[in-house]
């Protein structure tokens, strides 16, 4: 019992953290949606507040040039950095961005954004101090699920210093891609440590390597469609700044080849996870865990789908823009933790036919 009781609060810990991580991931996506990145121009109080203001009454009559100051400091730092690993060119472009001295407006409705954003962060830093904590339960007998704990916190340790990058400069468009990329992976670490915990000691190995395989598959293609729609954000945003916000219904269109090709893999993702269903169908009963993920993940394709088409056809709106980073999310997770399950499970009977 000495031993179970850990593990439980572990397993406990370790969900609300994958849960915390999602609702993370969409309040985001509700940030970017929202353009309110900049809500709070300081980090880690906003305004200088624990609480943030609700009027502009509230705050200092040259608060727009203290933030704008303070703000070119920070990427005057980021600046140098890149120059000590020789991205030189890009360090100059950031030093010449005359965009970084354009003070930014009070907005009330983006300050909350961004606060709510922070908290919701703050939160699920603090539950993945507690599964690094908690993890030392299993030192003994799975060292590695301690390593990867203690390893995610200094990873988002790592992502909450580069989502401050991603809303300070206004260049450096890849960053955005490497912040998807990072949440995926703080995801999927979690994803995976609760998976060693629940079945450690209790391993039933899969015999359906071609299974596995194509699932791998599956996930590759959906990290790069990912990817690829980051890259599209990133080109509409561009474009967004280009016009000064006008034509919003020009932007998909002006996006250019990214947007088509985004598109086409969305086809092939389609595609390849019909495949995966089928597959999965034969092999597994109704009941398995492997068939309940894949049913999953197909529901949330066709609403990702669906998404995809208001954001297309109706410009952007930023619910669908929140929503489909979200599911794309979602998607990832359940696949990644189909294929964990396709290689252990602890469900004897639901494990094949």
């Amino acid at each position: 019992m000495s031993i179970k009781a850990p593990g439980n609060t572990f397993l406990k810990v370790n969900l609300i953290t994958i849960i915390l991580l999602f609702v993370l991931i969409l309040a985001g996506g509700v940030v970017r949606s929202t353009g309110s990145g900049m809500g709070c121009p300081d980090w880690p109080k906003c305004f200088g507040r624990y609480i943030p203001p609700t009027s502009i009454s509230e705050l200092p009559a040259n608060y727009k040039k203290v933030y704008a100051d303070k703000r070119l400091a920070k990427n005057q730092k980021f600046a140098k950095m890149l120059d000590v690993f020789g991205y030189s060119q890009l360090a100059m472009r950031i030093r010449n961005d005359r965009s970084i001295l354009v003070p930014e407006e009070f907005n009330s409705a983006r300050t909350w954004t961004e606060y709510v954003n922070r908290l919701i962060g703050a939160i699920s830093g603090i539950f993945l101090l507690l599964c690094a904590a908690y993890s030392f339960r299993y030192w003994k007998t799975s060292k590695l699920i301690v390593v990867l704990s203690v390893f995610n916190v200094i990873l988002v340790g790592f992502q909450g210093w580069l989502g401050s990058i991603v809303v300070s400069t206004n260049l450096v468009a890849w960053i955005v891609t490497v912040h998807m990329l990072i949440a995926l992976a703080i995801l999927a670490i979690s994803i995976a440590t609760y998976h060693m915990a629940k079945v450690q000691g209790r391993y039933k190995v899969q015999s359906k390597p071609f299974v596995a395989i194509v699932t791998l598959l599956v996930l590759a293609m959906s990290i790069l469609q990912i990817t690829f729609g980051t890259e599209v954000r990133e080109k509409i945003d561009a474009v967004a700044s280009h016009l000064e916000g006008s034509y919003r219904d020009s932007w998909v269109q002006r996006a250019g080849d990214i947007f088509a090709q985004h598109r086409d893999v969305a086809v092939v993702v389609l595609v390849v996870n019909l495949v995966l269903y089928v597959l999965i169908r034969k092999g597994f009963n109704r009941h398995s865990i492997q068939q309940q993920l894949m049913s999953f993940t197909f529901l949330m394709i066709m609403l990702q789908i669906v998404t995809g088409i208001f954001l297309s056809y109706w410009s952007l709106p930023p619910f669908a823009q929140a929503s489909h980073i979200v599911l794309a999310s979602l998607i990832f997770g359940a696949q990644f933790y189909l294929l964990l399950n396709l290689f252990s499970s602890v469900n004897v009977q639901g494990a094949g036919k």
